[in-house]
């Protein structure tokens, strides 16, 4: 699945970053806590959290992540947009809970 077509099933607000959203997705990782994105997110994978800040891309460009969701209505710092633009990852928003849109995300990429 396409990060435009994950996007339009779940009715995802994109906020930047349309360059990426032809990405395939590989899977998804869940966590605010940045090391640990760090440490155990694979490559393509849509990464889910509530955090806003400009460090949210700097790490999904290192791990080469397909996207970033952030949940809860959260809005982006004007900062992560425009780095989220600089790097071609897509920045998506839900007003989904994190639990609920992990578990959307997770039956689509279930085996």
């Amino acid at each position: 699945m396409k990060v435009v077509e994950l996007a339009e099933k779940f009715g995802l607000e994109i906020f930047s970053g349309n360059v990426g959203l032809q990405k395939e997705i590989s899977g998804g990782y869940v966590s605010d806590l940045l090391s640990d994105v760090m440490g155990f997110a694979l490559e393509n994978q849509v990464w889910i959290t509530l955090q806003t800040h400009q460090n949210v891309i700097a790490i999904a460009s290192l791990k080469d992540l397909a996207a970033v969701i952030i949940v809860k209505g959260l809005q982006p710092d004007p900062e992560t947009v425009k780095h989220s633009e600089e790097e071609g990852i897509p920045l998506l928003g839900t007003d989904m809970e994190t639990f609920e849109i992990a578990g959307k995300i997770y039956k689509e990429f279930e085996i």
